[in-house]
């Protein structure tokens, strides 16, 4: 009985600690507080961010919000043409004074990574972060070294500017728990935003409400929500049923189920719930999975969108009997 007691305190701090952050990100990156709760969702799950949007919208100012907020590193890099992969993960430099090679880390080694018009750089650079992202290491010339906790990359592209990009190749997308879109504010958080930003640097004065460390530990409380065995089965028929969808060239991934499920017990931790439910999951699936879908020629001829899959699928899959059996099995402990 004890244990259960730590459990529900623990859980209960991640939800306060989580609407802290929350709200202090939301006094620079007005408007968009859904867009604040998915970054922090994907950095609880030890996910990474892709970002696809216009210009201007606060794609950089929610990375670095996020990571003042939380007292992180954040480093930004700008992807061009000539970026090389050692620019992202380091290199081995030869130390005159010490007689051998040093090795001198990229920006890759940061709390979180910003990485800027990740479209623009070569699939040769692009792939540099493929080992960061997937096991949170990076190696070079033979020798591994770990990378800090929490560990997240944002990268942003543009949708609309394509000329002189690479796209990015399949593996790589996959490895991006999330993609979002910001969006234009209403027209109340654009006033706001001009009266705020209008009268000088906020971000500047933006002081943490947590640390790495502590922040670490919520990755840990979020790992032991329990998902009941139906609701587990739950994930893995969403997901086997985006393979199976006619319109569908290339379904989602086991990666993706794992995606799926992470995510969601992060959605009932900072809901103040030691379990899931399937509404968790159903209001996870477009963000998680809709990016990872390639649709056949013919659904795109269509104009169909992974979107309109998702909502189809979403409508007819099967659900768990009841939310109330998913709650039952979570309070027997997991």
């Amino acid at each position: 009985m004890a244990s259960k007691r730590r459990s529900t305190a623990s859980v209960a701090q991640l939800a306060d600690q989580i609407a802290a952050v929350e709200r202090h990100i939301g006094t620079v990156v007005e408007g968009k507080p859904e867009i604040v709760r998915l970054s922090l969702l994907t950095l609880l799950s030890e996910g990474h961010l892709l970002l696809e949007d216009v210009p201007g919208v606060g794609k950089t100012l929610l990375a670095k919000a996020i990571g003042r907020s939380i007292s992180c590193t954040v480093r930004r890099i700008q992807f061009t043409p000539d970026l090389l992969p050692s620019d992202i993960t380091g290199v081995s430099v030869y130390s005159q004074e010490h007689g051998e090679f040093e090795f001198k880390p990229g920006a890759v080694f940061a709390n979180i990574v910003l990485g800027d018009e990740i479209n623009r750089a070569g699939p040769k650079t692009q792939s540099a972060l493929l080992e960061a992202m997937e096991e949170r290491t990076v190696t070079v010339d033979g020798r591994t070294y770990e990378l800090a906790a929490p560990f997240m990359v944002i990268a942003t592209q543009n949708p609309i500017e394509l000329e002189g990009t690479y796209p990015l190749p399949e593996a790589q997308r996959d490895r991006f728990l999330m993609r979002l879109s910001i969006g234009y504010p209403s027209a109340e958080a654009e006033l706001e935003m001009l009266e705020v930003h209008g009268q000088g640097n906020r971000l500047a004065s933006l002081d943490p409400v947590s640390d790495a460390q502590s922040f670490a530990d919520l990755i840990d409380t979020c790992k032991q929500i329990h998902a009941a065995p139906a609701l587990r089965r739950y994930v893995i028929d969403l997901v086997r049923a985006t393979r199976e969808h006619r319109d569908v060239e290339l379904g989602a991934s086991p990666r993706a189920a794992l995606a799926l499920l992470r995510t969601a017990r992060s959605l009932a931790g900072v809901s103040g719930r030691e379990y899931v439910i399937p509404d968790d999951v159903k209001a996870l699936a477009q963000p998680v999975l809709a990016h990872r879908l390639i649709l056949s020629p013919e659904a795109q001829m269509a104009e169909r969108t992974p979107a309109d899959v998702l909502r189809e699928l979403l409508a007819h899959v099967p659900i768990p009997a009841t939310e109330r059996a998913a709650a039952t099995a979570g309070s027997t402990g997991s």
